[in-house]
């Protein structure tokens, strides 16, 4: 089930919000927990049943690991012997969780390469990646560490089904630490139906639903048709720019709908997006852009690698191999990965010269970095090398530079041009969600955003992130 679909939005939210708050309303607090643990199952069912017995399979798996983890720390004399034990759960646990990633996301590129490798003709596999196996795979990951370390205990099987599946988040993040939402669910004022927050969700979700429909729908049709053809200098520009915007509108409109959905139950999901693309910089980019994967990455890759603690070369080293692996956690293949490296060269980069003392002009230092991500979101769109190489080609010039515009291409440039003030210079959701106060002008964007919206779903669309 789409966020950005009819049964969702007229029928699934409502009841699900509905029902959730009669049950905590007549005191049957687990009931409610229950009942949104079982629809947010459905709600993962609805796409393919056949993956439902994998996503409890992994629930009960981890769950097993972290009580394991809790015993051992709550029941052993021996800190010392405790804390090695442990350890090697928690590892068992990681690789156990890594293992299945690896099989459903890796299995046939590995195949791929042996095979081009040694000559090998093996059959490939021909999996399907199951909906959603990166969130809430990496979202238990960093539940067993904070187990592992103390900061997370939960010895209630619904509380830990709801905290993995909680639908809003689900499906495409963002990813999200047991401490930062059990205890929302526990809170009595929580239970009780919050006008502001129902106002301040619902106009949030209509934001991320204009986003989703209107704006990254259109782009995707000009980013599609430029990456299977274009070859030129302006149309392999302008796929790229659509491209760029598309991803962005795309998938902080799916986190504006999650936070939007979330809200309406009084849950707070973490700030995912701060408007990335008027960062100033590489490091800043990944400041603002899918900011709980940045936080995964930092501290549960970054930080175990060594970090900044061991000297300058090996914390450039650790930044490159972290940005390599999240490059790889988003897809199986050679752009990905080549689409890390580049992050990770150009964190080296900003370092180096950070060193040199040269202050660069603000506004040159936002071109360049978009520049920057622009060029490399080229590798993480591309099919193939081949085709990422074509763009690069007309892009850099090498192909001829041939500055009249196709009609074609018309539509798109003049659409950037109109959403290009929204990206750069307009408050970003988190901001209108945190001076929300409703009010009637707030009542009219948000209908219109929502009847305008309601006027594009013709055709229902996966979000982007749904691949990965």
């Amino acid at each position: 089930m789409l966020f950005n679909s009819y049964p969702f939005i007229f029928v699934f939210l409502p009841i699900t919000v509905l029902v959730y708050f009669m049950l905590n309303r007549l005191r049957y607090g687990l009931a409610a927990k229950c009942w949104l643990a079982l629809s947010s199952l459905f709600f993962y069912s609805w796409w393919n049943i056949s993956y439902l017995p994998l996503l409890l399979g992994s629930i009960a798996f981890n769950y097993a690991v972290g009580r394991l983890l809790q015993a051992r720390q709550a029941h052993s004399l021996d800190q010392t012997a405790s804390r090695r034990g442990a350890k090697g759960i928690l590892i068992a646990g990681i690789s156990g969780n890594v293992l299945l990633l690896i099989y459903y996301k890796y299995a046939d590129f590995f195949i791929v390469n042996i095979g081009a490798a040694t000559g090998w003709e093996v059959p490939l596999l021909n999996l399907v990646l199951p909906l959603g196996i990166s969130f809430f795979t990496f979202t238990q990951i960093a539940y067993l560490v904070d187990a592992y370390k103390g900061k997370a205990r939960e010895y209630n099987l619904i509380n830990y089904v709801l905290f993995v599946t909680f639908y809003p988040h689900l499906i495409a993040g963002p990813i999200l630490h047991h401490g930062e939402m059990m205890p929302q669910f526990d809170r009595v004022r929580g239970k009780l139906w919050d006008w502001g927050n129902a106002a301040n969700g619902i106009f949030i979700f209509c934001i991320g639903l204009f986003k989703k429909v209107v704006i990254a729908d259109t782009l995707a049709v000009y980013a599609n048709t430029g990456f299977d053809t274009a070859s030129g200098f302006v149309d392999s520009w302008v796929a790229a720019l659509s491209y760029t915007f598309q991803l962005y509108f795309d998938f902080s409109g799916y986190t504006d709908m999650a936070i939007g959905a979330a809200l309406l139950f009084n849950i707070r999901l973490p700030q995912n997006f701060n408007s990335p693309y008027k960062a100033v910089n590489i490091q800043d980019f990944w400041r603002r852009w899918h900011m709980t994967l940045s936080r995964f990455l930092r501290d549960y890759i970054y930080i175990p690698l060594g970090g900044n603690r061991r000297g300058e070369a090996i914390m450039l080293r650790n930044l490159v191999l972290t940005f390599l692996i999240g490059g790889l956690w988003h897809g199986a293949g050679w752009t990905f990965l080549f689409w890390g490296l580049l992050h990770g060269v150009g964190q080296v980069i900003q370092r180096l010269w950070g060193k040199l003392g040269i202050t660069m002009p603000r506004v040159l230092a936002w071109a360049i970095t978009f520049v920057f991500i622009t060029v490399t979101w080229v590798f993480f769109r591309a099919e193939s090398w081949a085709d990422a190489m074509r763009l690069m080609k007309g892009m850099s010039g090498l192909s001829g530079i041939h500055l009249n515009l196709d009609t074609a291409l018309l539509e798109p440039v003049a659409i950037m041009i109109l959403i290009a003030p929204i990206v750069f210079f307009c408050r970003n959701s988190s901001e209108l969600s945190i001076s929300f106060r409703p009010n009637f002008r707030q009542a009219v964007v948000c209908a219109v955003l929502f009847v305008i919206s309601l006027m594009y779903i013709t055709r229902i669309s996966e979000f982007l992130y749904f691949n990965f």
